[in-house]
């Protein structure tokens, strides 16, 4: 019959081929399947309310074929097809034909067309092979399987009973002992099996056959004819029929443990869900709360003054040292919590927990780093915008003052240089008048400079982008129009004086000499005060003390200045003298220049008054940086022995969580008192922070006793207690994994060396290549798809590395005998026996009151022809329970 049979069936049914392929024209052949196949459907069919009357009629639609796939399986197939039309028939049978392939069938000349056409042989060839994968295949006795197993279990059920010699499933079955033998082994009170005779096989098989049918629920496959009739009863039909009486007997012994084994699976899944349900409520605040965290740290809106500046500065320390801190907390509780869950659900055989779209482990990851990325650069916008408008602000000062000076000195100037005198003065007055203007001159030049500095120091606030850069514009542009006006009329006022010039021919050379003398000094004086009372900003000692040595060299110039000045002053007492001795009538003022002794000894005298000034406020700031300096060794100090103290706890942790000394109690113990000693150290990164923030508020900003920065402590420190924390939960999970799989320490000792001897960049992971040499070397002989399916599991995420938590369970796995999805299901139909549905006061009666509640609240109501009060649909807490595709 190979048109028909699948590839299976051809492993122990080869040698009677040719008898089977003879029996094919045989009618009675045809006739006995028809009525046992029907017989076996409809014992089936009727879990669903329905049956057939016609084999190879009622299946031409495929409907009630998928429902009886269904049915045996415990599976939903695809949605059918409603339309009445061929093609939707086809399709139907199809579907039926994709699952039986699917569960390892090979189909051989059977197709979905000869099934909607009627085809008996085909038919009835579909139907056998259905028989087979479902009902006799998994047949297991003593390692043999299918029809061997079959075989061997009647043969050792009938072993004790004379005249029963049960050699194979067609004439050793003719007398009717066998079938009798059977139900008295299990069932002695049905049968009186003292008074069955081997020469009256109507009479046995009659009695197996009514009394299966009444009290074993096994329908009436065969007539006593049809087997007493022939010379050689059909095989096929005869193991179907006993298959059942395998099914009914060996059912019996599961009952017992159904109900235990669906308590255990409700308590893990109810366990598991609160699990599920934590974890996804501390991803949604986490990530809630970075969401709303990083718009503050990139709002990157400048402020106008220093102080605005200082309280943001002060706000993100606020955040560094309140805020955050709970959250990195709950960032690694959380990959504890999601680690856990994952471990318990593999030692549950259950899948691995998804996480909702956008809240995996490494979601939350993603979204901290960008956390962190922000941070960095917002405290760097931060430092950068103080150090700017800490320079816009002496520039800003700088400007007014250099401005004021300039503006009193114009003051005046452009009147002055209006003036008509020179039209009634004399010749000498006219000479005095071009001597005058030549000084001018002379003190014009020498304010060019200050003119450019102005403008310079406009030009860089606007490129620093100061907030009050129009009003310093608009300044500044009027000194500018103010200069090139004064050019412009010291210009025009030179060509009338030397108009006149002829005219003049007398000048008092000693005016002149001092008038000359008079300015420069004057300039410089000004010039001296200006830098006496300018600011200035350093930020090492290194800068002040070259700001103190300029100072002293210019207390050095003083002595040489204080004889110009006598200088300056002799030739005015000289020009006096000379006015007193000679009656000169000068009007008692200088012709050549404005400066008066007075104004010369008044500056004078301001500007040594400001040196004790200038003296007192260096030494001030030379204090400050040798405290900065101090702040600066003291933070270098502390650092450079936190750093590596940081860095030695992390690979001591490294080294200890692949060293195998001791057991893994012993491991955790060890890994808790370094988490111990870890945490009683916080108090010295506590006083490094507090260091830290001293020479923020002292505004330092480089130090070069260290090339530790607080950041990198940080990082670090944190890097440190989520190591140990990962740690820790990792050896918890081996022992939870050890505990639940009864590993000894031996074998937990010989996973670590196996893991260890092939992890070998030592990273406490093996890549895929590692743990394929791993596998090959404890004995698996295996290809790239057996490869892949054992890397699925050993890494669900696909990140290309095996860790030692999923290696051990990879391999406890391999021994340990868990309950499935089909186990559980299983259980239920025991429980619900023959009927299509579990009572609520069954479900009270088996299970604990929670437990029972739990299965009642996600089981659908039966609605089934043979529905009772209180009935529930148990294949509707497959779906709830396990998803669509698990059962």
């Amino acid at each position: 019959m190979d048109y028909y049979d699948s590839q299976q069936t051809n492993d122990y049914m080869q040698p009677e081929e040719d008898w089977d392929r003879d029996m094919l024209l045989d009618p009675a052949w045809e006739k006995q399947q028809r009525k046992t196949f029907t017989a076996w459907c409809n014992s089936h069919l009727r879990k669903a309310g329905t049956q057939i009357e016609n084999i190879e009629e009622d299946f031409r639609d495929g409907l009630k074929l998928m429902l009886l796939l269904e049915v045996i399986s415990g599976e939903r197939l695809a949605k059918p097809e409603r339309g009445k039309m061929r093609v939707h028939k086809i399709s139907n049978v199809n579907k039926a034909l994709d699952f039986i392939a699917s569960k390892g069938v090979k189909l051989v000349s059977i197709g979905a067309e000869e099934i909607v056409d009627g085809n008996v042989k085909m038919t009835l060839g579909m139907i056998w092979t259905i028989i087979l994968r479902f009902a006799i295949q998994d047949i297991s006795v003593e390692e043999t399987s299918a029809k061997e197993g079959l075989l061997l279990w009647c043969q050792r059920k009938t072993a004790p009973y004379k005249n029963v010699n049960i050699q194979n499933f067609h004439i050793s079955w003719k007398d009717g002992l066998g079938f009798c033998a059977l139900i008295h082994r299990h069932r002695p009170e049905l049968i009186d099996y003292g008074k069955l005779r081997k020469d009256d096989p109507l009479t046995n098989l009659n009695t197996a056959f009514d009394v299966a049918e009444k009290y074993l629920d096994i329908p009436k496959m065969l007539d006593a004819e049809d087997i007493i009739g022939p010379l050689r009863p059909d095989e096929k039909a005869i193991m179907t029929y006993v298959s059942c009486y395998y099914h009914a007997f060996s059912g019996a012994q599961k009952a017992e443990t159904a109900a235990n084994r669906i308590c255990k699976v409700l308590a893990v899944n109810q366990e598991n869900e609160q699990l599920m349900e934590d974890y996804e409520k501390l991803a949604s605040d986490l990530l809630e709360w970075i969401r709303r965290t990083i718009p503050w740290l990139e709002n990157r809106a400048p402020e106008n003054t220093m102080q605005a500046m200082q309280q943001k500065l002060e706000d993100f320390r606020d955040y560094r040292r309140l805020h955050k801190p709970p959250k990195v907390q709950e960032k690694c509780q959380l990959e504890i919590n999601f680690n856990t869950l994952q471990t318990k659900l593999r030692l549950s055989n259950r899948p691995a927990f998804m996480p909702s779209e956008g809240k995996m482990v490494s979601d939350i990851n993603n979204a901290w780093g960008s956390l962190e990325q922000a941070e960095k650069g917002y405290e760097e916008w931060l430092l950068n915008e103080i150090r700017r408008l800490e320079r816009l602000d002496h520039l800003a000062e700088k400007f007014r003052q250099k401005a004021s000076i300039h503006e009193s000195w114009t003051d005046g100037k452009e009147a002055m240089l209006q003036q008509k005198d020179y039209e009634t003065a004399t010749l000498s007055e006219i000479k005095a008048l071009l001597k005058k203007h030549e000084a001018f001159e002379s003190d014009l030049a020498a304010h060019q400079d200050r003119v450019e500095q102005i403008a310079a120091i406009a030009q860089e606030l606007n490129e620093l982008d100061y907030y009050d850069s129009p009003s310093v514009n608009a300044r500044c542009q009027k000194i500018c129009d103010q200069w090139d006006n004064l050019g412009a009329l010291t210009q025009k006022r030179r060509e009338a004086l030397e108009r006149t010039e002829k005219l003049l021919e007398t000048i008092d050379q000693l005016y002149l000499e001092y008038a000359k003398r008079a300015a420069p000094f004057n300039n410089w004086m000004e010039g001296a005060m200006e830098d006496l009372q300018d600011t200035f900003i350093v930020h090492t000692i290194e800068e002040i003390q070259g700001l103190t040595t300029a100072h002293e060299q210019f207390k050095a110039t003083l002595p040489d200045a204080d004889k110009e000045r006598q200088a300056i002053l002799g030739i005015h007492n000289e020009v006096s003298k000379i006015v007193q001795t000679y009656h000169v009538n000068m009007a008692g003022t200088n012709p050549y220049t404005t400066i008066t002794p007075q104004e010369i000894n008044g500056k004078w005298d301001h500007v040594r008054q400001l040196v004790p000034r200038r003296d007192q406020a260096l030494l001030e700031e030379h204090t400050r940086q040798q405290q900065n300096e101090r702040l600066r060794k003291q933070f270098g100090a502390q650092a450079n022995v936190i750093g590596p103290w940081i860095q030695t706890k992390m690979e001591e942790i490294g080294r200890i969580s692949i060293e195998m000394h001791g057991t893994l109690e012993d491991q955790l113990n060890h890994l808790r008192q370094y988490e111990k000693s870890i945490i009683n150290y916080k108090p010295k990164i506590d006083q490094l922070e507090g260091d830290h923030q001293q020479i923020q508020e002292a505004l330092i900003f480089d130090n070069k006793h260290t090339n530790y920065t607080m950041e990198h402590i940080r990082v670090g420190w944190e890097q440190l207690l989520t190591t140990i924390a990962r740690t820790i939960n990792e050896v918890e999970n081996q022992i939870l994994t050890r505990d639940a799989k009864g590993i000894s320490q031996e074998q937990m000792n010989e996973f670590r060396a196996s893991f260890n001897h092939f992890d070998r960049k030592k990273t406490g992971m093996m890549d895929s290549e590692d743990f394929r040499a791993c596998l090959i070397s404890m004995g698996y002989n295996m290809g790239e798809a057996e490869f892949a399916r054992i890397m699925s599991i050993v890494d669900p995420n696909r990140l290309g590395v095996v860790t030692f938590q999923a290696f051990i369970d990879f391999m406890s796995r391999e021994t340990a005998d868990t309950d499935t999805a089909d186990q559980v299901m299983a259980s239920f139909k025991i429980l619900a026996g023959d009927k299509n549905y579990i009572t609520v006061d069954e479900l009270r009666r088996e299970l604990p009151p929670d437990q029972a509640e739990y299965c009642i609240a996600r089981m659908a109501p039966y609605s089934g022809p043979d529905a009772v009060p209180g009935a529930l649909d148990y294949m509707s807490f497959s779906t709830a329970l396990y998803g669509e595709s698990d059962l």
